[in-house]
C-alpha cells in the first residue's frame, strides 16, 4: 500500500474531521456560562482543576511577567540602545542587505509570516523564524534548544550561510569603519572600541526588552471579568481541562520549555529533521522541538518548527486526532532513531464549537504588535 505524506495526510483527516462536525459544547462538568464566570472570577489556584498528565511539571497560567532588563538604569539603557541600532542595521550580513529585523519584523510580532526564513542570496532556511518576543524567558533557544542563553543565539544567525552569512571575526573591523558607529560604543562600554563580545551583549541585551503586550487575558486576571467573551471563557476552560492543552502550553507564558515530538519528523524523507536530536545525540530526543509561548500565537502563523501549519483551525483538527502517528513496523523497531510520539498526545474529541471556542481564547492571548520608530543607522 502506498505510503501517504504528512500533507496528503494532513489534508485527508482535515476532510474527515469537517465531515463529523458538531455544534454543540461538550465539557463533561456541564458547567453554564455563569458558573463559569463565577469560578474563573476567583484566584487561578481556585480554579478547576487543571487536565495535567501525571509527571507533567505544571505551572498555572497568570499574568504576563515584565522583561528583566531594567531600563531605569541608565548604563543599561544605553546597551539596550546600541542594541536596538544593531538589530536593524542590514550592514551586519555580508551583503550589507540582511537585518536580524528581516526575519523578525517588530510590526509582524517579531516573525517574518513566512513558513520559513529567506536569507543570504535568497537561500531559504529549515525552519520557521520564531517570534523574539518575551525570549529572555526560555531555558533553551532555537527550536532545537542547541543554545541556553541569548548571547549565545545572537551569533547564529550572523554567521551561517542561508541567513546572514557574515563572519563575526571580521565583523568589529567592518563596523569600526564606520564612524557614526565609534560614539554608540563609547556611551554604552565606557571606550568606542568595537568587539564581537560587545556586538552580541548589545544584540541580546536589545532582544530581552522585547516584550509582548498586555492581553484581554491579562486584563481578565487582573479583575476585569468582562475582559472575556463568553465564547472565550468556554475555551479558557476547554484549554484547561478537555482539550488538555495545559499539559504543554501553561505558566504565565503558555509554555512548559521543554521539547515534544509531535510527529512532524519526516525521518528518511525529503524533509527530515531531527530536532532536539541533533543538539543531544540522545536517541530519545529524534524529533523534539522546543514547545513556544502562545502569547500573540494568532499573529505569528504560519505554525510550527516547519511552518507547516498556515490556519489555526488545521492545527486543532491535528490535535482533535492525536497528530500524525506512523506504526512501526518490525524493521523500525530496531531502529534506535525511529520516531516515537510524545505520550502526551491524544485524540481529543473535541466538537466543531469546542475547537472554535479554543481558538476564540488564543485570540484573547493577543495582542497589537509594539510600534517601533525608524532607527536612524550610523554613517
Amino acid at each position: 500500500m502506498k505510503k501517504l505524506s504528512v500533507m496528503s495526510f494532513i489534508v485527508l483527516l482535515g476532510m474527515i474531521l469537517f465531515s463529523f462536525q458538531s455544534v454543540e459544547f461538550n465539557y463533561n462538568d456541564d458547567l453554564t456560562i455563569d458558573s463559569l464566570r463565577k469560578v474563573y472570577a476567583k484566584n487561578p489556584a481556585e480554579w478547576p482543576k487543571a487536565n495535567v498528565d501525571n509527571g507533567v511539571k505544571f505551572e498555572e497560567l497568570g499574568v504576563l511577567p515584565p522583561s528583566p532588563i531594567d531600563l531605569t538604569n541608565d548604563s543599561v539603557r544605553k546597551v539596550v540602545e546600541l542594541g536596538k541600532i544593531l538589530f536593524f542595521d542590514p550592514r551586519l550580513s555580508s551583503s550589507n542587505q540582511i537585518s536580524c529585523a528581516s526575519c523578525h519584523a517588530p510590526d509582524l510580532n517579531w516573525t517574518d509570516g513566512r513558513q520559513v526564513s529567506v536569507g543570504h542570496d535568497h537561500l531559504k532556511n529549515i525552519r520557521n523564524a520564531p517570534s523574539l518576543e518575551n525570549v529572555w524567558y526560555f531555558k533553551r533557544l532555537f527550536w532545537d534548544g542547541r543554545t541556553e542563553n541569548v548571547k549565545e543565539q545572537v551569533a547564529s544567525p550572523i554567521q551561517a550561510h542561508n541567513e546572514m552569512n557574515q563572519d563575526l571575526k571580521t565583523l568589529p573591523k567592518k563596523l569600526s569603519k564606520i564612524k557614526g558607529y565609534l560614539p554608540h560604543f563609547q556611551s554604552a562600554f565606557g571606550t568606542n572600541k568595537i568587539t564581537e563580545d560587545r556586538i552580541l551583549e548589545s544584540l541580546a541585551t536589545f532582544q530581552k526588552t522585547i516584550t509582548s503586550r498586555k492581553t484581554d487575558f491579562d486584563r481578565f486576571l487582573e479583575k476585569d471579568k468582562n475582559a472575556l467573551t463568553d465564547q472565550q471563557l468556554v475555551g479558557l476552560h476547554l484549554f484547561r481541562t478537555k482539550a488538555r492543552c495545559i499539559n504543554c502550553h501553561n505558566g504565565p507564558l503558555f509554555t512548559d520549555n521543554e521539547f515534544h515530538n509531535l510527529g512532524l519528523t519526516y525521518y528518511k524523507r525529503k524533509y527530515e529533521d531531527l530536532g532536539l536530536y541533533n543538539f543531544t545525540k540522545n536517541p530519545e530526543d529524534v524529533g523534539k522541538f522546543k514547545t513556544p509561548g502562545l502569547r500573540n500565537v494568532m499573529n505569528t502563523g504560519p505554525w510550527f518548527h516547519n511552518g507547516l501549519f498556515p490556519d489555526m483551525e488545521g492545527i486543532l483538527n491535528m490535535y482533535n486526532v492525536g497528530m500524525p502517528f506512523t506504526r512501526p513496523t518490525e524493521e523500525d523497531m530496531k531502529d534506535p532513531l525511529f520516531p516515537r510520539n510524545d505520550k502526551l498526545l491524544r485524540g481529543l474529541k473535541l466538537s466543531s464549537a469546542e475547537r472554535t471556542a479554543i481558538i476564540s481564547f488564543l485570540h484573547a492571548l493577543s495582542s497589537q504588535p509594539i510600534l517601533v520608530r525608524d532607527v536612524e543607522l550610523p554613517k
